[in-house]
């Protein structure tokens, strides 16, 4: 099903979602950090993403003929898949490591503003679209 934000958009928005998350739960084992007692805890969901859109770590693009090169993917996910997805929260079994938390969170923050660069350029050229539609 065609929509107006494109076939897309919904799984670009869970995956934000999920990014956020993640980095509640990083933020929270860091504040966390002096408590002795404390397991830091992972949210863990890009194996089974990768595995409900048949991509490997690499990607994994079919060709429809043999002349043709590769461009995208084909999923048959319905839209309620993206709303029912979620990651699964893991309970550590070590104390926190401030320098694996920062690197964790470092590398969720530039995932995360990828995401939104590439979600505000499916917006800006929809504005182009309607703008030189006038």
């Amino acid at each position: 099903m065609t929509t107006l934000f494109g076939e897309n958009t919904e799984l670009l928005q869970k995956v934000l979602d999920l990014r956020m998350k993640r980095q509640n739960i990083v933020s929270g084992n860091l504040a966390n950090n002096g408590n002795p007692d404390y397991k830091a805890r992972r949210l863990k969901f890009e194996e089974k993403l990768q595995n409900s859109l048949q991509l490997s770590d690499q990607g994994n693009m079919e060709r429809t003929d043999a002349e043709h090169l590769p461009t995208s993917f084909d999923s048959d996910l319905k839209p309620e898949f993206y709303k029912e997805f979620e990651g699964r929260v893991v309970e550590g079994e070590d104390a926190v490591n401030m320098e694996n938390e920062m690197s964790i969170q470092n590398q969720n923050t530039v995932m995360y503003n990828t995401l939104t660069t590439i979600m505000k350029m499916k917006f800006d050229g929809m504005e182009k679209v309607i703008r030189s539609a006038k």
